[in-house]
């Protein structure tokens, strides 16, 4: 085929729904027929677009992997119609292997299938559990252009890369399934950078947006031309379809590919960025497990504040539910705060006394309590009791508990399972105490473009002043027993992101009995965090990894300087050879 001088590509940055097979092949169809009205030859989708991103344990169904190469071929079939040709991401079963691929779609046929390499296994991703390898691939020809095809992880490190440019490569397509962390945007753009370099080939980056349980894809596709320049990038957050242009250099029918310029939507500052990802993915958490609405407990305190006006910019006032709970210790502040909010989003809100609730809870547990004395079992009756009335109305209305949790008192321990924790989903999971209070304040001079509650002050000012108030201990504040949150949260930010031991994290200023306290609440209440709701995934633990610790767990860090390695117990050799060296 003689090669092409000039190519119009669209880019589909889409939100697909996972396991709705049938209604992403109909966006795919809707992208490709808007696309080609636009004049595009070539519409790119992310990766594993076909049946959505992660798919889990749910591709190794027969069914699941059935009825997505039908769908695929289904869209082959309509390619017939000399409109663009497709590249869209699905898992494909090749004698007898499962492959995470990506299909080209044109003239009537799937041309080409090209497998991911690079499985990551890390975090969320369990892709070496479902999914075999592909080898090292080269090219796909079009139109006359060899067209290079990286999926997602392929380019983060050079391997790939590089035998595409080695196989004759012309232009590089990413599909991508690349969830949101704080920053990712800056790291990807690096990574493309470096494969580009090293290549000397051009590169479009087509990611998918969305939220799909606790991971929200941020898109912000984007396309780098060879001398490294940024070509477009598309807004974070919301679907865009958008054709770009692209042609060979000096007009030469073997010239290096140029993508013409188009318009470079900023990124986000990091902390809009986390609002953002906090909306979308309980948006879309709420809208594809199709709830009618939500509700949760407003305290008039700062975690529900945040949490009531995110719910309110991602499904709008009428679908909100806010409802104050008091009891005997509630302060008028309180009260009136909660109000404040509600009125300020505009959200239906209901106040219901537990008093006579808790009464009958001591009441039924009086005859085997007889005897003991009061503690923190009867104040935790409050926050149970409230987690009770709350699912209840879930039942009744259908509508989906949010829970108000944040990341700094869950870590701890200090969020109650069946209060703060227990619910449909936490949009503030994973912020620390200290970002829900900038965020508070962010969200009162600024929302994120799509959000649908009001402009302006939703968050009253004495909310974020006030020192944050504990209805677990009567009467008292969280930090009469935990340390200030700007400490708090800087030593577990140390723990947890970064499993710093205790004794560098003293060595940097902290107390030493302080850190050693939080190491240990952060252990006990492992078993909270297991049952505690889904939510936003926002940070990057330890590059990647989870925080996947067992309960039954007598280990603990004793504070003193790690010992170091002593190399005389090793027998000469051992050790320095890679395990696939070792011999006897």
């Amino acid at each position: 085929m003689t090669p092409s001088n000039r190519l119009a590509i669209a880019v589909a940055q889409l939100n697909p729904t996972l396991g709705d097979i049938a209604g992403n092949a109909d966006k795919a169809r809707r992208a490709r027929a808007e696309a080609g009205a636009q004049g595009a030859d070539l519409v790119v989708l992310p990766e594993l677009f076909i049946c959505g991103y992660p798919p889990e344990d749910l591709v190794l169904k027969p069914a699941f992997q059935a009825a997505c190469r039908a769908a695929i071929e289904a869209l082959a079939r309509e390619t017939a119609d000399g409109g663009p040709a497709l590249l869209i991401g699905t898992p494909w079963l090749a004698d007898g292997k499962l492959y995470n691929a990506y299909a080209m779609l044109d003239g009537g046929l799937v041309t080409a299938l090209r497998y991911k390499v690079d499985l990551p296994n890390y975090g969320v991703f369990d892709e070496k559990r479902v999914f075999v390898p592909g080898p090292l691939p080269g090219p796909v020809s079009f139109r006359g252009v060899r067209l290079g095809l990286p999926v997602c992880e392929d380019i983060w490190s050079d391997a790939v890369v590089e035998c595409l440019a080695e196989t004759g490569a012309e232009l590089l397509i990413v599909p991508n399934g690349s969830p949101y962390w704080r920053a990712k945007g800056e790291v990807r753009l690096n990574i493309a950078v470096q494969r580009v370099a090293e290549s000397g080939l051009p590169l479009l980056y087509v990611n998918q947006v969305g939220g799909q349980d606790e991971l929200v894809f941020d898109g912000a596709s984007f396309a780098l031309n060879a001398d490294h320049s940024l070509a477009f990038q598309l807004a974070e957050f919301s679907e865009a379809l958008t054709v770009t242009l692209w042609t060979r250099e000096g007009g030469s029918a073997t010239g290096p590919w140029r993508c013409a310029q188009g318009p470079v939507v900023p990124l986000l500052e990091p902390d809009q960025a986390d609002y953002a990802a906090c909306v979308l993915g309980l948006r879309d958490y709420v809208e594809k497990n199709r709830f009618p609405g939500v509700v949760l407990g407003l305290s008039g305190g700062i975690d529900s504040a945040l949490v009531a006006a995110i719910c309110v910019d991602a499904l709008g006032a009428a679908r909100v539910r806010n409802v104050m709970l008091p009891y005997r210790y509630t302060a008028q502040q309180s009260l009136d705060d909660a109000a404040a909010v509600a009125t300020a989003l505009g959200t239906r809100y209901d106040i219901l006394p537990i008093e006579s609730a808790v009464a009958g809870f001591e009441t039924a547990l009086a005859p085997i309590f007889v005897g003991t004395n009061r503690d923190i079992t009867e104040e935790n009756l409050q926050s149970r009791t409230r987690g009770t009335i709350l699912m209840a109305m879930s039942n009744k209305f259908g509508s989906m508990v949010v829970t108000t949790g944040n990341k700094s008192e869950m870590s701890v321990g200090y969020a109650t399972i069946y209060g703060d924790m227990n619910g449909g989903y936490n949009p503030v999971k994973d912020l620390y105490k200290t970002e829900l209070f900038r965020l508070s304040r962010l969200r009162n001079g600024w929302k994120p473009p799509g959000a649908l509650g009001p402009d302006g002050v939703v968050i009253p000012e004495a909310i974020i002043v006030r020192p944050p108030s504990a209805e677990l201990r009567e009467n008292q504040t969280d930090q009469d027993s935990l340390p200030p949150y700007e400490i708090l949260d800087a030593i577990l930010e140390r723990l947890v992101e970064h499993e710093q031991p205790i004794a560098d994290i003293v060595a940097d200023g902290f107390d030493r009995e302080l850190v050693a306290k939080v190491d240990r609440m952060l252990n006990l209440a492992e078993y909270k965090r297991r049952q505690a709701a889904p939510g936003v995934k926002v940070t990057l633990r330890n590059f990647g990894r989870d925080r996947r610790y067992p309960i039954t767990n007598r280990f603990r860090d004793p504070g003193t300087p790690l010992p170091q390695p002593d190399a005389s117990v090793l027998k000469e050799g051992v050790g320095a050879k890679p395990p696939d060296a070792y011999d006897d």
